[in-house]
């Protein structure tokens, strides 16, 4: 992108980017890992996210094998107490076989991130921020409903476990149960930034009722596109709507299992998050740049927060996934729940692309889509129908929802 269309344009863009000799836009230092982020191509973008995930779990992976590695001290200590109970599985769990969880990496991170979900049109056009103010505004309102309701699915997840479910770890099966939830709650305090770790850190009621939500970093957004508050809340799309009540049946109803649940929150979101967001954040530096929009780095902060910290989360998704992986029917229920979260959430981009840009999008079923992405039983069929028919219809952006037919899944 050249400064020749417009000389009037500043060589800089608040904190979050300039504009190079060459003509290059280069995003400052903190704003994202890639400060050639505006000029990246999106399809290398992905492949280079994609790559760079693989190496990062690797590289944490690894760092368990070094002695006075704290994890490696906590896992070893447990291994040592299931050595006492031969009916404990712990020691044999993927955790102490480095080439199988690898290998278990492989196929689930390929499985999620090959598919058509993050190359999407609706990413691939957002990218390249040729859109008017707008539509800009239409998506950052309508995404708003996904960013409003995410949380609320990992939550439903952590209440699965618990101290009385059945593991086949036997003295470990509580502590085990434990991991799962602490990486859980990890990630819900990330959302509603509430971090505290000690109780001499706990805030006052005032910090508690006023943290630094997710949600909160969203709306900094619409103070920098001059919307005001009364203004920021808009019905959900069905799509959309289909998106959130999705998430919240794999995680929280009984007709999908605890290792379905965990899938849904963890490796059917955490690893994509990084890559679209930043779709979505060179997007909106480009457009800034083009419009001369005085966007600044907390205006994106919910954005960059994403790409910053969600490396970690994904790595401690996968670990205390593979604490409940005993076998080939575990990985293929791992895919089927991360099939539908990806499922649905293609058919909302597909209903945002129609209400943004005011043109149509094909949909899963449109597309030539790979059979190991179709969904495999119809469990979500009876439980969706029945969310729509149960959902506020005052909240939803058309009439009709509760007896809308089309799913958004394509089925074997």
């Amino acid at each position: 992108m050249t400064q020749s269309a417009n000389r009037s344009l500043p060589h800089r863009l608040t904190d979050l980017l300039e504009q190079q000799p060459d003509g290059a836009l280069r995003l400052l230092p903190g704003v994202h890992p890639f400060p050639d982020l505006p000029e990246l191509e999106p399809l290398a973008l992905l492949e280079r996210f994609k790559t760079g995930q693989a190496a990062d779990f690797a590289r944490i992976i690894g760092q368990l094998d070094a002695p006075g590695n704290p994890l490696r001290g906590l896992l070893e200590g447990l291994r040592s107490v299931a050595a006492a109970d031969p009916g404990s599985a712990f020691p044999r769990a993927l955790l102490f076989d480095g080439a199988r969880l690898h290998e278990l990496f492989r196929e689930l991170h390929a499985h999620v991130m090959e598919h058509p979900v993050w190359r999407h049109p609706f990413f691939l056009r957002f990218a390249e921020g040729a859109f008017s103010r707008d539509e800009f505004l239409r998506f950052a309102l309508h995404y708003f409903n996904q960013v409003k309701n995410t949380r609320q699915c990992v939550a439903l997840a952590l209440g699965r476990f618990h101290g009385l479910m059945p593991l086949p770890y036997g003295v470990l099966n509580e502590r085990v149960s434990e991991l799962v939830q602490t990486v859980l709650a990890q990630l819900l305090a990330d959302e509603y930034g509430v971090s505290s770790a000690h109780p001499e850190d706990f805030a006052d009621l005032r910090g508690v009722l006023d943290s630094v939500t997710h949600m909160a970093l969203y709306r900094r957004l619409f103070d920098g596109l001059g919307v005001p508050f009364a203004a920021q809340d808009v019905p959900l799309l069905p799509e959309v709507a289909d998106n959130v009540l999705t998430q919240r049946l794999v995680a929280g109803d009984p007709a999908f299992t605890r290792l379905e649940a965990l899938a849904s929150v963890g490796l059917g979101m955490e690893w994509g998050v990084p890559e679209f967001f930043s779709l979505l954040l060179r997007g909106m530096v480009r457009w800034a740049w083009r419009a001369q929009v005085p966007l600044t780095r907390e205006h994106l902060s919910v954005f960059i927060a994403h790409v910053e910290g969600d490396v970690l989360h994904a790595v401690a998704v996968m670990l205390v996934t593979s604490l409940l992986v005993h076998g080939e029917e575990d990985v293929a229920s791992i895919k089927g729940a991360t099939n539908l979260l990806m499922a649905s959430r293609h058919g909302m981009m597909t209903g945002l692309y129609r209400e943004v840009f005011a043109a149509p999008c094909p949909g899963l079923a449109d597309i030539d889509l790979e059979p190991r992405y179709r969904v495999a039983d119809r469990r979500i069929e009876a439980p969706l129908r029945a969310a729509r028919r149960e959902a506020e219809a005052a909240r939803l952006a058309a009439p009709g929802y509760g007896a809308r037919r089309e799913l958004p899944f394509v089925f074997l």
